[in-house]
């Protein structure tokens, strides 16, 4: 492989992580700054959550946005946020099939999917 075609690689891998980081950290990070509002405290008590789970989901949510968007956070940090994220898809979509059906719990899964992307890609960038 020359070194071109080595460079756009790289440079093809870190324009997929960044889409993809930064389209997960908007879909599920940036709406957590609502943690509190009446809506998502409804949705917290209508899923059989104690109140005080939504502030504490909130919270590290956007805890986990900051450390996958920012690029100068160490990986190790963005390795814990890629795993409380991924706890915290599962465990929605786990919640949600129990208490709605299957078919609302298809959303946790198409975040888990742009997840999974971001972790590859940066895995990917880490190594370049």
């Amino acid at each position: 492989m020359t070194t071109l075609t080595s460079s756009r690689i790289v440079k093809r891998d870190r324009i997929v992580y960044w889409i993809f980081t930064t389209l997960f950290v908007l879909l599920d990070s940036v709406p957590a700054i609502w943690f509190n509002s009446e809506l998502a405290r409804q949705g917290i008590k209508d899923m059989g959550f104690p109140a005080y789970f939504g502030v504490e989901l909130g919270i590290g949510k956007l805890i986990g946005g900051i450390l996958l968007i920012l690029p100068m956070i160490p990986a190790r940090f963005k390795e814990w946020a890629y795993v409380g994220f991924g706890i915290s898809l599962i465990s929605a979509f786990i919640a949600t099939f129990v208490m709605k059906g299957p078919m609302f719990a298809l959303p946790p899964l198409v975040g888990m999917a742009i997840l999974t992307v971001s972790y590859v890609y940066f895995h990917k960038t880490v190594k370049a």
